[in-house]
């Protein structure tokens, strides 16, 4: 059995950055409080813990006093950074510097927005932690939408400003844009009216969707390997199963089945921007073990 390894998949630059920050700090002191998960992936978050990390919400972080706590690739609102002054903990800032751009984008925008009765819009998941950390940056009154189910949140009368959780499908926020357009044109009876968008979607991880189509259509199976809460995870893993049925989901090896691999003569194993190399490298060894 022929196994192969998506050389594309694996942590994106973010991530790493943050898996890196985290190492570093961890050798020094042998303690560091994480707001939230470092990663979306438990085995990477596992192996982090028995070094020293201690994952923490923003109820715990408001007890903290005089510490370090790692701010994670996704960033935080400005409360967190109040929240750390108050209370003299030093902050680590792993924040992607793609999310800290967006942000400060987003806070011009909301000056921009608030001067002229307007609205900011985030299309993103609602509750997620990069998307949290976007609306705080509006004071909290950005609107979020996570499709065109939700456009009804919007008030199209009113100025909009609109842009996109980092990790987001490029071609769905260009037709989540148009569509805006179009409904604030129809319903001022015509052009011009005031709306702009900012695409600071990711390249990294959006193009990985291209790649995969590719990758995943040249195998008899597909182990698709992302923890269960990424959300980047479950769209790429969608993705593959639509070009190859035959793409099964797991997030450890506990959860293969040697019954998947009877008859098959190429496996092709991927993963998410949170999955680490270390794990599909060790899925492929046991994999091989099914295969003889």
């Amino acid at each position: 059995m022929k196994v192969t390894i998506d050389p594309h998949s694996g942590f994106c630059f973010g991530v790493v950055y943050a898996i890196e920050a985290a190492e570093r700090e961890l050798k020094k002191d042998k303690l560091l409080y994480c707001l939230g998960d470092i990663v979306h992936n438990n085995m990477e978050v596992n192996r982090l813990k028995a070094m020293g990390l201690v994952i923490i919400n923003n109820e715990k972080l408001r007890e903290l006093k005089n510490c370090k706590v790692l701010i994670r690739a996704h960033g935080e609102p400005p409360e967190t950074y109040k929240t750390a002054l108050e209370n003299n903990i030093e902050l680590i800032d792993a924040s992607c510097p793609i999310v800290l751009n967006l942000q400060n984008i987003i806070q011009r925008g909301y000056q921009e927005m608030k001067s002229r009765n307007g609205q900011i819009v985030i299309y993103g998941k609602e509750g997620h932690a990069e998307v949290n950390g976007l609306v705080g940056q509006s004071k909290g009154s950005a609107v979020v939408i996570g499709g065109p189910e939700d456009l009804d949140r919007i008030d199209f009368s009113r100025p909009v400003r609109l842009y996109s959780q980092t990790t987001k499908n490029i071609e769905a926020f260009h037709d989540i844009a148009h569509t805006i357009r179009q409904k604030m044109v129809t319903l001022a009876g015509g052009d011009p009216v005031d709306f702009d968008w900012n695409d600071s979607i990711c390249r990294q991880v959006s193009n990985r969707s291209v790649y995969l189509r590719d990758f995943a259509s040249r195998f008899d199976l597909v182990i698709f390997v992302s923890g269960k809460k990424s959300s980047n995870g479950m769209i790429l893993y969608e993705v593959c199963k639509e070009v190859n049925p035959s793409t099964r989901l797991v997030s450890s090896i506990s959860e293969l089945r040697q019954e998947w691999f009877t008859g098959v003569d190429e496996v092709g194993i991927c993963g998410a921007t949170s999955t680490p190399m270390w794990l599909m490298e060790q899925i492929e060894s046991e994999i091989h073990h099914y295969g003889g």
